[in-house]
């Protein structure tokens, strides 16, 4: 399936549009030939034939009513075709986003974000000129000069040997330079998404280069980045040139051909005067759709690449981090009560398509109003359990059971209404302090997210901003401290309500009033919840109603904190480590 299908695929109104440009584009050649031949013979009667205005004025009426007519139909094609792209261009973002949703964090990780905002923005904006003028151009410079090959058939088929010859000959030139023009806009829209990228990371990583004293470095890589840039661009400016300057070579001297050889005529009389006056206003007509698709070949090569690209997202198979269709249309119901039990049985997973092992058939259980805590070296596979019950991702075999159900068989946002996750480094769009809270909940009341705030030790210095609760805190939240973001975070949680708690790392980059703060917030928060806690550093693991030490995917060991500590094992080894003993 051709790129052009695929994008129009299943937009039925877009395409429809599309084609009802075409058939408006084709209309309107339609009747310029209509009125080149009206012309001619309106010519020929006045100069030749020695009649008056007044004879030929239904002719003159006809031939400016179809000049209307077709300039309309022209502002109808263009009007069609805007149409068209604007219903491709919000379909297609709207699939986009909807995509990389459905593919959740553990593709968006493992691409680069300023790469994917490139084509979210400015890949799905390049298919404006690809749909409204490549498209019809591209149709067009196939339809328009068969007609005009017919009509001048019909009218003096000498003339369309000329046509035979050079037509092809455009066609060849043309795709020998389309080639390579693909090929340059392919490696322009990379270049463009890499430098969109790397200005992303610099800005996200400017306290570091300052700090490093390595923002002259980056800003001189950026300098050569753009200059690189600024060199393909005028590569694309220079192709275009030598493409425009060829054809319209071509196509001037096929049409200077196409006038020697109907002179000829004319002047031995072998060739009346007003099909001879016909057939020289036609030829340039057999051409200029070529020459429109030529001009044209350059926008639709950088849209033909953004689509690529578009369409490489969206065949991106969703990796084990969203359940299949089957299982989504046929989504099992929670129990009552609505959490009770959780267990894992022989659970394994990879990354990277089973090349870097997460899990190894680990059996464990999340009992119902208790917590369980997660201890064990980075790397051990605790985030990975914490993934897996968020439904980011899905087990590779084994099964993960709620109530006895299957996880991966309950309706994703009915589960994650149950859950509430408090992870290491949350995330605070740009907005307000209450939008940011408000997450949680949208819908709840003043007093509501005010008892969450005062419950997750936030009150008090949300009070103390500009704005209090209106404040604007900036993009991932950069106004507030460590502990300030960690305990918004934990408003949210407060403020879901869930009954089951995921605590990732919550504590473990805070110092150590922050750690207090945050600590005792989320001990009220763990009250009446089934909770599972991930934790390197161990003050809140033991808290913990249960503790089990991961390594290498597997439990190795579980247990009370006082039981393990007083074996000779994994757990104590690491409780020394972490009070440098």
């Amino acid at each position: 399936m051709s790129i052009e299908q695929r994008i129009l695929r299943g937009r039925r109104r877009a395409t429809i549009l599309l084609l009802l440009a075409v058939a408006a584009g084709t209309i309107a050649a339609a009747l310029f030939i209509a009125q080149a031949i009206l012309i001619s013979e309106i010519v020929n009667r006045v100069f030749l034939q020695d009649q008056t205005l007044n004879l030929v004025a239904p002719l003159l009426l006809i031939a400016f009513l179809l000049l209307f007519i077709r300039a309309a139909l022209i502002w109808v094609e263009e009007l069609l075709a805007q149409y068209s792209a604007s219903d491709v261009k919000s379909d297609l973002r709207d699939r986009l986003i909807q995509h990389i949703f459905h593919l959740g964090p553990t593709y968006t990780r493992s691409e680069s974000s300023g790469e994917l905002v490139h084509t979210l923005v400015e890949g799905v904006e390049s298919l404006d000129d690809y749909i409204t003028q490549y498209l019809p151009a591209k149709v067009l410079a196939a339809v328009v000069p068969a007609i005009v090959f017919v009509v001048v058939l019909i009218l003096d088929p000498w003339t369309t040997l000329v046509y035979i010859v050079a037509g092809p000959m455009l066609l060849l030139l043309l795709a020998l330079i389309g080639g390579q023009t693909k090929a340059i806009q392919q490696r322009r829209f990379r270049e463009m998404s890499w430098m969109s990228a790397f200005f992303l990371d610099m800005l996200q990583g400017l306290p570091t280069l300052k700090m490093f004293g390595r923002s002259r470095e980056q800003a001189a890589n950026i300098r050569e980045i753009s200059r690189h840039y600024g060199n393909t661009t005028m590569e694309v400016l220079r192709t275009a040139f030598q493409t425009a300057l060829v054809l319209e070579w071509s196509a001037t001297a096929a049409t200077a051909l196409v006038a020697l050889e109907v002179s000829l005529r004319l002047m031995n009389g072998t060739l009346p005067f007003n099909i001879a006056l016909a057939v020289l206003l036609l030829t340039p007509e057999f051409f200029l759709p070529l020459r429109r698709y030529a001009l044209r070949y350059h926008s639709g090569a950088r849209g033909k690449a953004a689509a690529e690209r578009i369409c490489a997202v969206l065949d991106k198979t969703p990796p084990p981090s969203a359940p299949a269709p089957d299982q989504e249309s046929a989504p099992a119901r929670l129990h009552s009560p609505p959490l009770a039990h959780i267990h894992f049985q022989d659970v394994s997973f990879a990354y990277q398509d089973g090349q870097r092992r997460a899990l190894s058939h680990l059996t464990m259980d999340i009992p119902h109003g208790r917590s369980l805590a997660l201890v064990g070296s980075t790397g051990a596979g605790k985030s990975t359990i914490s993934n897996l019950l968020l439904r980011f991702i899905n087990a590779d075999s084994g099964a993960i059971s709620v109530n006895g159900a299957p996880l991966k068989a309950i309706e994703k946002n009915q589960w994650r209404s149950q859950v509430a996750w408090v992870p290491q480094h949350p995330h605070l769009f740009y907005g307000s302090v209450a939008g940011n809270i408000l997450l949680a909940r949208p819908h709840a009341t003043e007093d509501e997210l005010l008892a969450a705030a005062q419950a997750a030790n936030a009150h008090d210095f949300i009070q103390e901003l500009p704005a209090g609760y209106d404040t604007q805190i900036g993009e991932q939240g950069v106004r507030l401290s460590g502990g300030q973001r960690q305990r918004i975070a934990i408003a949210r949680a407060f403020l879901k309500d869930a009954p089951f708690l995921i605590l990732d790392e919550a504590t473990s980059h805070l110092d150590a009033d922050s750690e207090k703060l945050v600590g005792d917030a989320l001990l009220r928060l763990m009250q009446g919840r089934t909770v599972l806690i991930i934790a390197h550093r161990l003050a809140l693991a033991y808290k913990a109603d249960q503790i089990v030490v991961i390594e290498n995917g597997r439990s190795v060991q579980s247990g009370t904190h006082n039981s393990m500590l007083a074996e000779d094992g994994p757990y104590r080894r690491l409780v020394n480590s972490y009070q440098g003993v």
